[in-house]
């Protein structure tokens, strides 16, 4: 936990909600942490994450004497239609009201967002796309996410679905792509099952017969491996940049730490992106583990 400075001001505390913890952060009105606490997610039990999540929010009222603006960033979003949770991997929220339930137990109205949205709103305010007209953040970790946020604003669409990149088809499947593997959404092929962190470990199994995890494989540097995932990742964005043409493409979770993806990327997207010339920059994020938390606070805005 950290705290620091005159609690009067502080006005915006987020909360991100993970399959693994659940942490809260407190700004200030310059964007500067000023609070922090995580406790692990009690997996399973949807009555315990909500109770989780206002008990972190209480705390951290309580540490700096203020009565906040909250917001949430959690896997899935919110159904239009149902007011539901829908599309989530943490299994145990799926169907549950999460929105009116906070609500109700922090006696206040709460922002929910999607986590990637939630990634790429902090980066597109104060983060590597900063200054950015149109700003696309992709997490590739767990799981491939992503948020699309125009002028300062998160873009959700009247299906509460824009962004979701990770759940269409790779595109142009060739020989080294198939089998289309299984995707726990009940489609196969879908982008996430290869680009995400557990798509790398089960590609490299499939090429080479040897189970390794994705920070083994870019430790030891197994260039087959990571030219397959390039090339994957070069044609899944190309066709983002087709049809959204984003200023900045800002990369979050694990694997957005390997250095050669900036170089090696861009250099392949050129011959899918319908343009003589591609402006649009590959950046890796600017706020690490602390962005999804950082952007559901800014869900209140500046």
């Amino acid at each position: 936990m950290t705290r620091n400075g005159n609690s009067a001001h502080y006005t915006r505390i987020g909360v991100d909600l993970g399959g693994t913890k659940i942490e809260a952060l407190a700004l200030d009105p310059a964007g500067r942490e000023v609070y922090r606490k995580r406790v692990a997610t009690p997996r399973g039990d949807y009555d315990a994450t909500v109770a989780a999540i206002a008990s972190l929010v209480r705390d951290a009222e309580t540490e700096l004497g203020m009565r906040a603006r909250v917001g949430v960033g959690m896997p899935g979003t919110i159904s239009r239609l149902t007011g539901l949770v829908k599309n989530s991997n943490s299994l145990w929220l799926l169907g549950r009201a999460l929105g009116d339930d906070l609500c109700k137990a922090l006696g206040r109205e709460v922002k929910l967002a999607n986590d990637a949205n939630c990634f790429a709103l902090s980066e597109a305010v104060d983060g590597a796309g900063a200054g950015a007209e149109v700003v696309f953040g992709v997490i590739l970790g767990t799981g491939a996410g992503s948020g699309v946020v125009v002028r300062g604003q998160v873009l959700t669409g009247p299906n509460g679905i824009a962004g979701e990149w990770g759940h269409n088809p790779l595109p142009l499947p060739g020989a080294e792509d198939l089998p289309l593997p299984d995707c726990y959404c009940g489609r196969k092929g879908c982008i996430e099952t290869y680009l995400s962190g557990p798509g790398l470990a089960r590609d490299h199994a499939v090429l080479t017969g040897n189970a390794l995890t994705p920070e083994e494989i870019v430790r030891k540097g197994h260039e087959e491996t990571l030219c397959r995932y390039e090339r994957r990742l070069a044609r899944a964005l190309s066709g983002v940049i087709n049809i959204l043409d984003p200023d900045v493409i800002v990369l979050g979770g694990g694997l957005s730490n390997l250095e050669r993806l900036y170089a090696n990327v861009p250099a392949l997207w050129g011959p899918y992106v319908f343009s003589d010339h591609v402006a649009t920059r590959l950046v890796r994020n600017r706020h690490g583990d602390a962005s999804g938390v950082r952007g559901a606070a800014w869900l209140w805005g500046r």
